[in-house]
């Protein structure tokens, strides 16, 4: 197998591999700004695409993505080929957080942490519908970054959630499910994307 990613900075205080969310690839701004950003505070970061997405950069054609057990098989794939060592943090934006939750739910021993970037908790409008039935089984530290007005799982929404005591979040202030905060809020996507960077390194995912 011939997995495409793309790397950033060192691992000196450690690695994030992380997958895109359902919509955008690698190469979006937010995917590339989290890249960039951390590998400037000390962390090696690869990013890697879905076979889905792969096939949509080829042709031009959108299309859904597939269904959860190829992404779990391609993302175990993507680890295996990588044979990294050291500190491993797994995770990804939306759907590809989701994908990397699922995976080392299944087992703990894949990495040492789990990073989720505005995690999908739920359908837009569907809060009966939640995503976190898997989360108990992860033993392994983990951060999820959401904002406060995502509309996959914001402030609302989780206020009636019990995360397990291995979880914390940061909000993202007035954050879309990407951190984008209003124009009111006297805040900006750089500050919040800065922000988020910051908590990631300061977490207890490198401690």
């Amino acid at each position: 197998m011939s997995v495409e990613f793309e790397r950033f900075g060192a691992p000196n205080l450690g690695t994030i591999v992380l997958a895109h969310g359902a919509g955008a690839g690698m190469d979006s701004l937010f995917m590339t700004s989290f890249g960039q950003g951390l590998a400037k505070r000390g962390l090696e970061v690869i990013l890697f695409e879905f076979p889905y997405m792969q096939k949509r950069r080829e042709d031009g054609k959108k299309r859904p993505p597939d269904r959860a057990p190829k992404l779990l098989a391609y993302y175990q794939d993507v680890l295996n080929e990588m044979k990294l060592s050291g500190s491993v943090v797994i995770g990804g934006k939306s759907m590809g957080g989701r994908i990397a939750s699922m995976l080392l739910a299944e087992n703990n021993k894949l990495a040492s942490g789990l990073l989720l970037l505005g995690y999908p908790f739920a359908p837009p409008g569907k809060p009966e519908k939640l995503r976190v039935d898997h989360f108990p089984e992860i033993e392994n530290p983990t951060l999820i970054i959401q904002g406060e007005r995502d509309t996959f799982g914001g402030q609302k929404l989780l206020n009636d959630i019990v995360l397990p005591d291995n979880f914390d979040i940061v909000w993202s202030r007035d954050g879309d499910h990407s951190f984008k905060p209003r124009k009111k809020s006297g805040l900006t996507e750089d500050e919040n994307w800065n922000l988020a960077m910051d908590a990631i390194v300061d977490s207890k995912l490198f401690k």
